[in-house]
């Protein structure tokens, strides 16, 4: 034990000894794990963020048919026909075979949807028109302000259209294109809660009215673009969703069903992807300081073989020599991760809020894990650069050494 002690005090005196050669080759340390620890914090608060913001829609199942085409229906406002004439669509026998094996799950309700010009006032634009039960609204949509519709004459808007087309409750809206035909005139009674990016619907930017009101413009009473299934539960996703296709891809495939989950799972795997390869980057920070630390202990042999030869003559084992510049390159690997680490809390705090806009999750277990992550590696790539320059000391002709000046 005392000789250990000993070996350890002669791998601190070198480094006092030699102290600014010692910091700089540190510091590369501290650059290295502020490094790798910033980076994989940032991924994984992105990562937290975004499954937070998508898991609201990661029970969901979208059933859309894989034959079959809208039948001529009434002309819509654009006219001579419906202007989704041509394609796959779900009939109501599949509705009502995906509602049966579904229904116990969660809710299920159909969808018809469309791409229309609109107008209000002198504003034209195209924005999708959704036409749903009426009884199905309020347990999918939530109302920011007024009421849902009760006739074929009034809908409600996205809160993104509302505010770029000026729309309030009484607002009128031309549905159509009064060039090509007949134009429908609805009224805006509610303007639902924002809901961003979803499978489903995509109603910021929509208006939403009743199924009839949808069929009365554009026909296809009886079929749609789309079946949604909210799952009470994330967890019964691969049931529910092989046993519709299981039971309606019997003979012929019918329909397909695309799980949000699975879309969860490959944004989350994208981005831990991305953070791993920003990460390997960051790491090039520590090549550069492992050399800088192979050089100083290569420079430490050299100008202490004297020293070297002393101790061998001793009776000092080369273990004990090699283990004398193991200490050394570990103690700068330890002070280097030990400050990078506490730089990392607040320079990682500093790169998430700039790349996130938050942070909400920086404290999560998932995030400060990147922290002891990046001082693990820092004080290994210490700790392996210094092994040759041990090895090369340990083994110096201790007669070639005292000779030497």
């Amino acid at each position: 034990m005392k000789n250990k002690d000993i070996i350890l005090q002669l791998s601190v005196r070198s480094i006092r000894l030699h102290l600014l050669r010692s910091v700089l080759a540190a510091l590369g340390i501290v650059i290295g794990v502020v490094a790798i620890a910033s980076m994989g914090m940032m991924g994984a608060n992105m990562t937290l963020s975004v499954t937070e913001d998508l898991s609201e829609m990661a029970n969901i199942l979208v059933v859309k048919a894989s034959s079959g085409e809208r039948s001529g229906g009434m002309p819509g406002p654009g006219g001579g026909g419906a202007p989704g004439d041509g394609e796959e669509l779900i009939t109501e026998k599949q509705f009502s075979d995906i509602e049966r094996i579904a229904a116990k799950y969660g809710t299920v309700y159909a969808v018809h949807s469309e791409s229309d010009t609109i107008e209000i006032g002198d504003s034209r634009r195209r924005a999708t028109i959704y036409g749903l039960d009426p009884d199905i609204l309020p347990a999918i949509l939530t109302l920011q302000d007024g009421a849902y519709p009760k006739s074929t004459t009034s809908v409600i808007v996205g809160p993104s259209l509302a505010e770029r087309m000026d729309l309030k409750l009484g607002s009128k809206i031309d549905i159509g294109d009064p060039d090509e035909g007949s134009v429908t005139t609805v009224r805006v009674v509610g303007i639902i809660e924002e809901r961003g990016m979803s499978m489903d619907l995509n109603t910021d930017s929509a208006i939403i009215g009743s199924d009839k009101l949808f069929t009365m413009m554009y026909g296809g009473e009886g079929e749609y673009d789309q079946v949604n299934v909210i799952l009470d539960d994330i967890n019964d996703a691969d049931l529910v969703t092989t046993v519709i296709t299981d039971e309606l891809n019997k003979k012929e495939e019918q329909v397909s069903v695309q799980d949000s989950s699975r879309m969860v799972e490959n944004i989350t795997e994208t981005i831990g992807t991305l953070t791993s390869f920003v990460m390997a980057i960051a790491g090039i920070s520590l090549l550069v300081a492992a050399v800088s630390i192979f050089n100083v202990m290569m420079m430490s042999v050299t100008e202490r073989v004297r020293e070297i030869g002393i101790l061998r003559s001793i009776g000092t084992q080369k273990t004990e020599v090699r283990k004398m510049f193991i200490y050394e390159s570990g103690i700068l690997g330890v002070i280097g991760a030990v400050i990078g680490a506490a730089a990392s809390i607040a320079i990682g705090w500093v790169v998430v809020l700039a790349m996130v806009g938050s942070t909400e999750y920086f404290f999560a277990p998932g995030s400060l894990v990147y922290i002891p992550f990046a001082m693990m590696v820092g004080i290994i790539v210490c700790v392996v650069s210094g092994v040759y320059p041990a090895w090369n000391a340990s083994n110096l002709d201790p007669i070639e050494a005292l000779r030497a000046e």
